[in-house]
């Protein structure tokens, strides 16, 4: 096997887990209902937190309160796949991965 193409091969498996460190760092938060529900994941799409506002609890409409929770945290994981795209897409861009 080519020595030059394995340390090409370790030097991109080196990059690509420093990267993976780093989202692990990072945080977005999603939100809905205008802010009023604001969901936190880390860059490998853990939750942090959940913030409700008091204006945004009805105990006579629950179902809202958790739809505005389920389109926040929708909005999360839509933010965090665009950061993994932005951070992963320059060393998998190169490598024909499809989505990057």
């Amino acid at each position: 096997m080519n020595p030059n193409l394995l340390k090409q091969a370790r030097q991109l498996q080196q990059q690509l887990a420093k990267i993976q460190e780093e989202l692990g760092n990072e945080t977005v938060t999603g939100s809905a209902g205008s802010g009023a529900v604001l969901v936190t994941l880390d860059g490998h799409g853990q939750l942090r937190s959940v913030k409700i506002d008091k204006a945004a609890v009805d105990p006579q409409d629950v179902e809202t309160l958790e739809d505005l929770v389920g389109i926040a945290f929708k909005d999360a994981q839509a933010k965090v796949s665009e950061l993994s795209r932005t951070r992963m897409g320059p060393l998998a861009g190169g490598l024909g991965i499809p989505g990057f």
